[in-house]
């Protein structure tokens, strides 16, 4: 690969650094859903109070629900961002997988995890 295909390892630091504070923002809000939707902070007895709430039941299960497809959604999110991390050691990160070219620093600085360039997304559309 030349040297015009690829960023410079000053700029792969520079991603590096972007990606893995995205992790950790990432695990943080991940924690915060799971213990949201494991009841883990909650030990009272909110839920063994004999009032008639059943429209306060059903939002809070669908508000489980949202949170458990919401953590589904952040553990994909981590794991992209680990694979962008993958990329910088492999020194390929930054190259669209479409075109070959390097995708903008200003989308990798916005998407770290992206692996095509706009040209390839609008192609693909």
């Amino acid at each position: 690969m030349n040297e015009n295909n690829r960023y410079s390892d000053t700029d792969l630091a520079e991603f590096r650094e972007i990606i893995q504070a995205k992790i950790e923002n990432a695990k943080e809000d991940l924690r915060l859903l799971q213990s949201s939707f494991k009841n883990d902070s909650n030990n009272g007895t909110d839920d063994t109070s004999p009032t008639f709430k059943a429209f306060e039941e059903g939002s809070e299960t669908m508000s489980k629900e949202a949170n458990v497809q919401l953590a589904i959604r952040q553990e994909k999110f981590i794991r992209d961002l680990k694979n962008a991390l993958l990329r910088i050691e492999n020194k390929t990160y930054g190259v669209c997988r479409v075109t070959g070219k390097l995708i903008q620093k200003e989308r990798l600085k916005l998407v770290p995890h992206a692996t095509l360039s706009i040209e390839a997304k609008r192609m693909q559309q």
